[in-house]
């Protein structure tokens, strides 16, 4: 496949969310903040190919109905305020959003995120609240344990230290979505796709099936990290 055609595809969905958060660590009914009971907030999207090549971004603001107010510290952590949140969408309508702005999948499309949690809470979220995101159904990439693999790197893994490790500066607002999803793009060509070969090169249906393995076997080796 030339790297013209490859850069036309832009199979690759980079995922960031933010959302609701407090300083305590605890919800304002005092449980433990989890997947479970915080609310997505931001999606962050950034489609691009696996060098790199940004095609389009977008920001879906989402109106948490659980714990409606954000918190002081959530409003600091992310430069999502509550006016934005008030007028955005409620979860079910954002993922719809989203999915329109997607619209229809390639055979090889893939979407990632930086570590696992993003997936979980993604997943978490849209069972309670009965949102069907298309992207589900795909194959989804750690890329935090992608670029752990590929440099050594075992503790200082965070996205403002990849980036440091690459003598890359964050571009944008730290904790918003869609500049933490397009500075991860930034550290796609850093990654060594060891499975590139056998994955980008195939034909559709097998390439599918790889990616799905791969994916599992992320799911397996760690929830978030």
């Amino acid at each position: 496949m030339s790297s013209a055609s490859q850069k036309a595809q832009n199979n690759l969905l980079i995922v960031d969310l933010e959302s609701t958060c407090w300083s305590s660590r605890q919800t304002p009914d005092g449980e433990p903040q989890s997947v479970h009971n915080m609310e997505v907030i931001e999606i962050g999207c950034a489609l691009a190919n696996w060098q790199g090549d940004i095609g389009r971004i977008a920001s879906f603001l989402v109106r948490p109905t659980r714990y409606p107010h954000l918190s002081d510290f959530c409003v600091q952590l992310t430069g999502v305020n509550q006016s934005m949140v008030d007028a955005a969408p409620a979860f079910p309508e954002a993922i719809s959003a989203v999915n329109n702005w997607l619209g229809e999948l390639p055979d090889d499309f893939v979407w990632c995120s930086w570590g696992n949690y993003d997936r979980q809470h993604l997943e978490a979220q849209s069972l309670l609240d009965g949102a069907g995101p298309i992207i589900s159904h795909r194959p989804h990439l750690n890329l935090k344990r992608i670029w752990r693999r590929t440099t050594g790197q075992k503790k200082k893994n965070g996205l403002r230290h990849a980036l440091a490790f690459h003598d890359l500066a964050f571009e944008g607002s730290p904790h918003r979505g869609i500049d933490d999803a397009k500075n991860i793009v930034r550290l796609l060509p850093f990654m060594d796709w060891a499975l590139e070969p056998a994955i980008v090169n195939m034909p559709g249906s097998l390439r599918l099936q790889a990616l799905k393995e791969l994916s599992s076997l992320d799911q397996e080796l760690g929830l978030y990290d």
